[in-house]
């Protein structure tokens, strides 16, 4: 399976995010990786705690998958799904332990299916269950696990 490398952990995690994703989030720490990186949330504004969390990941995903990659070895239609999660208390801190299963296809096999798609559907000779087929086989599939510490807001 192909490895993925961790983003580099930086000092202001809240002003990177709002230079690559034009997003405000008040989180500080690290991407999450382990319990001493884990990402800190200071509060939730109107948003459920596992939605916020699940926005986080995909960001985290993204930067993974493509931003930081060569254009011709990036991923897209990467779809972000919660797999299984534990509430850690640990040295007077909360944490959300969270496990998701990530898929993406590389991008030029993504846009090169999308275009045969929708240049094929609704004629006798597509055959949608080869194109299906293969699409799912163009599919990566990873399990990454994040650290949330929830302290603040629990």
């Amino acid at each position: 399976m192909k490895k993925f490398e961790p983003l580099f952990h930086e000092d202001n995690l809240k002003a990177i995010i709002n230079s690559a994703f034009d997003m405000d989030l008040p989180v500080s720490g690290g991407w999450g990786y382990t319990r001493e990186e884990a990402t800190i949330i200071h509060h939730l504004d109107n948003i459920p705690l596992t939605q916020f969390e699940h926005t986080f990941a995909s960001m985290r995903a993204y930067g993974e998958m493509n931003m930081s990659l060569p254009e011709d070895q990036r991923y897209g239609s990467i779809n972000v799904n919660e797999r299984q999660r534990e509430q850690i208390g640990l040295e007077g801190k909360t944490y959300d332990k969270v496990t998701y299963e990530i898929s993406a296809m590389k991008e030029d096999v993504y846009a090169a299916l999308i275009d045969e798609y929708k240049e094929g559907y609704g004629k006798m000779e597509f055959d949608m269950d080869d194109h299906f087929r293969r699409r799912k086989e163009s599919t990566l599939k990873r399990e990454v696990i994040h650290w949330f510490d929830i302290t603040e807001i629990v």
